[in-house]
């Protein structure tokens, strides 16, 4: 049985878990491994995390499959200005278990939310080179335009940015 909850500062172990555990498969042919890991302490960090949690700057939520954790998801405000858009920053299923809906589940979640929440519309990244690109055209989004993020260490997120009304 698949369940979705919010995340407290309580479960920061659990999401640096399904990260460590899924980040290396995801982007080990997209990115250096230098690069991988770099991102994965300045996202991922219990202090990072704990403050993004703590602050509610985002939105963390986990999916459980048999009171297991296989995946997360987190969403904020883009624009304070603009209260309408919403960006998903996260979204990450344990390889062994993505195509099988927990990807689609926590997106279903996230946009229940934003709807709940009168919103007009979602944005993402996405690597340019990364395969959730056709996930997400398959839920409704298309690419608005490309992006290149530096990050520190030379290093740059080369993205689309993506985007979904719900208008």
């Amino acid at each position: 049985m698949l369940t979705i909850r919010k995340a407290t500062t309580d479960d920061v172990a659990i999401i640096q878990l399904l990260a460590h555990a899924i980040w290396p498969v995801t982007y080990s042919t997209i990115i250096s491994e230098a690069q991988l890991q770099y991102m994965l302490q300045l996202f991922y960090s219990s202090e990072t995390l704990s403050k993004i949690i703590e602050e509610d700057t985002q939105h963390f939520i986990i999916s459980f499959e048999n009171n297991t954790p296989i995946g997360f998801a987190s969403f904020s405000c883009e624009e304070k200005e603009i209260p309408s858009i919403y960006k998903l920053h996260k979204i990450y299923v344990l390889p062994h278990k993505q195509g099988k809906g927990a990807g689609k589940a926590l997106l279903d979640y996230v946009i229940n939310e934003l709807k709940n929440l009168n919103v007009s519309s979602l944005i993402l990244n996405v690597n340019r080179h990364n395969s959730a690109i056709e996930f997400y055209k398959k839920a409704g989004f298309t690419i608005v335009k490309e992006v290149d993020n530096e990050i520190g260490n030379g290093y740059f997120m080369n993205d689309y940015v993506m985007g979904i009304n719900f208008v």
